[in-house]
Parts: structure tokens; sequence; C-alpha cells
């Protein structure tokens, strides 16, 4: 059984936490042994290294890790979503504190009752907790889960704002030496936003705006779609063509925005006063992929199909459309069970010689 697209980015977001978690907890045990040397199984407090104690430890650790990726991605990333960045921080740095005195209180004895071959429950396991509680062994413990969770805390405010794809692809250096693909793009436009603009003022319509992108996010998610930028009341979105190609991944994207959108309605009307609505168009081509910048590094596309898209956006006022889209990508494109198409001809583009032919499309009801 196949995990779902929204499944699968989850479980990439929360499986790195597990990973900083273990190769912390690798290196700290390996830095204590070789610090310490013979020396490392002889305080009272701490328990005596055995294969299985190592195994178990180093399974904890992992799991912990994993714990904290979901507790992060599922509770406090919601939680302190609109939260400044010291706040932010400082708040959840103290809620890890109150868990980690938690599973310390836990696993410390399930690791004491293994070394010492008895029972969780036995007198001598909770001594052993005791005097391990007020050693400096307890204290080098929450050092180091103290290290493990500024890493875990750092890669989770990277992944946020760079998004997850752009940090995976740094870390990987796949686009260290620019890589040529094809591509397909979606632009997406808010409609009348200067209007709008206006009659909230710049502070009303932020907040707007921030509610507007986050109702695409689930959208984009189940698509597997990857945000390249947002400009202004503008998002371009985009696939590698074979997986934006599969179940018409980058038109149904369109449709679970705009379906996502339209249950929210009702709040935005409340709120605002009004209800916010977009525009799209889509296009694929060839692009050349590579990391650039000298004071901020982004990965950034370039080549005529952006170009060709934004101006493909532009007609969708002429032609009073939803979304247009480049018959070229249209015809790799199974449409015929869900959509139809409307051929408008390649009317001429701004600023380009070449002809384009587009197309109106419309899911069936």
């Amino acid at each position: 059984m196949s995990l779902s697209p929204k499944n699968k980015y989850y479980l990439k977001r929360i499986l790195p936490f597990g990973v900083i978690w273990l190769l912390f907890g690798m290196l700290f045990l390996w830095v204590e042994y070789a610090a310490l040397g013979n020396q490392y199984n002889t305080p009272d407090s701490a328990i005596q290294l055995s294969s299985d104690v190592l195994t178990f430890a180093l399974i904890g650790i992992a799991l912990i890790g994993l714990l904290v990726g979901c507790i992060e991605v599922f509770l406090l990333d919601r939680l302190f979503e609109n939260k400044p960045l010291g706040v932010k921080l400082i708040s959840k740095f103290l809620i890890y504190a109150l868990f980690f005195e938690g599973v310390i209180s836990i696993t410390f004895p399930m690791a004491a009752s293994i070394e010492l071959d008895t029972s969780f429950f036995n007198t001598r396991v909770w001594d052993k907790y005791v005097v391990f509680f007020f050693s400096i062994t307890h204290l080098s413990a929450v050092v180091q889960l103290s290290f493990s969770l500024l890493a875990s805390l750092f890669y989770s405010e990277m992944s946020q704002h760079m998004g997850q794809h752009v940090l995976l692809n740094f870390f990987t250096g796949k686009y260290h030496k620019p890589v040529v693909e094809a591509r397909i793009f979606m632009f997406v436009d808010m409609k009348d936003s200067t209007t709008i603009a206006e009659k909230l003022g710049h502070k009303a319509y932020f907040k707007l705006l921030r509610s507007y992108y986050a109702e695409f996010s689930e959208a984009i998610i189940k698509n597997q779609g990857q945000v390249y930028q947002y400009v202004g009341d503008e998002i371009v979105i985009t696939w590698p063509l074979d997986q934006g190609l599969k179940n018409n991944q980058c038109v149904q994207c369109f449709y679970d925005m705009q379906n996502d959108l339209s249950k929210k309605e009702s709040t935005y009307l409340k709120k605002y006063k009004l209800a916010p609505s977009f525009k799209a168009a889509l296009h694929y081509g060839k692009v050349t992929t590579g990391e650039i910048g000298a004071l901020k590094k982004d990965i950034f596309f370039t080549g005529d199909v952006l170009n060709t898209t934004a101006r493909i956006l532009g007609l969708t006022s002429t032609f009073k459309e939803d979304v247009l889209i480049s018959t070229a990508l249209s015809r790799k494109l199974n449409l015929t069970q869900k959509y139809t198409l409307t051929p408008l001809g390649a009317p001429p583009l701004k600023g380009k010689a070449d002809a384009v032919e587009i197309a109106a499309i419309h899911k069936i009801s």
C-alpha cells in the first residue's frame, strides 16, 4: 500500500528529526567514551554500557527524535504559527524541557532495569535513578538533549522558511552545479488585488494575504507541488514534468486550491467583508536550475517557460477565464474524463515573437 502525497510530505518532514537525534546521540556517546576511556562505566550514576544498553539507547534516542518531530509538525508549529521567532523558540524550549524530564524519568529506569536484569519497579532501579537525578551525569544528559533540540528546531525553522524541497536540495548539493530539467509551472494571481489592498489598508491586507496563502497549503501538498516563489499577491508553483503529469496533479491542484478557498468564503466575508478569488496559468518547458546568490543563496529557475507562463496569466482577464493552459502542456495530460478544453488559438504574448497556443480549462461537474 503506497503512501499518499500528503503522508509522504509529513514523513519527509519528520524523519530528519529522528536522524538528527540519532547522529547527535552517537556523537555524544563516542565523545564521552573517548574522553573517559576505561572510566566511562565507573560512576554510580551512569548506566553500565553494554551492547544491549547501547542498542536500547540509540533506538530510544531515534524514537524520541521522531516523537519530537511529530510534536513539532502537528502541534507546536501550528500553536506558535503567528508568534515572533523569539517567543516561539523560548516557549518551545520550555515545553520540551518538561517533556525531556518526563522522558528521562521513564527511559533511565528502563535502561537501569536492563543493566541490573531486574524489574522496572525494583527499588534498586529507582535508587539508581535518584542518584542519577542529582549527578553530573544527569546534567550532561540535559546538555546533550538541549543540543539535539536546538539542532531540531534549527532544522524546523529552516525547513519552514526555505521549503522542504529547497532545504533538501541545498544539503544534497543537487543544484550546486546548474541542471537542465523539464518542469511545469503554475502562476497563481489574486483577482482585483489592488482594489482589495486599497479597501482594507496595508496591515489588514497583509493578514488577508497570509491567510489566503495558508488555504493553498493542503492542495499543494496533496498534489506534490513545490512553492517556488511568493511575489506580492502571486504564487508560483512548480513540478518536475513527470510528477506534475501524474494523475493530472498540476491541473487538479488548481481546483483543490479553489475548493479549499471557497470553503472559507464565509470566514473572509465576516472578517474582511470580501472573499478573495484567483486566476492561474499553466505551461511547461525546460529550465536551468541551480543555486544562485552571493548575500543570500536560493534555488533559481531560468528559462523562457517562466516568461511565457506569466504572459499567459495576463490573458486570463482578456478571456475572462479562471485558468488557462498551454496547448503543448494539455496534450501531455489525460484530461478527457474530468476536464474540458476550449481552444483559444495563439493570441500574441507581450514581448514574445513566437506564438503559443492556449486553451481554457474547465472541470466537469
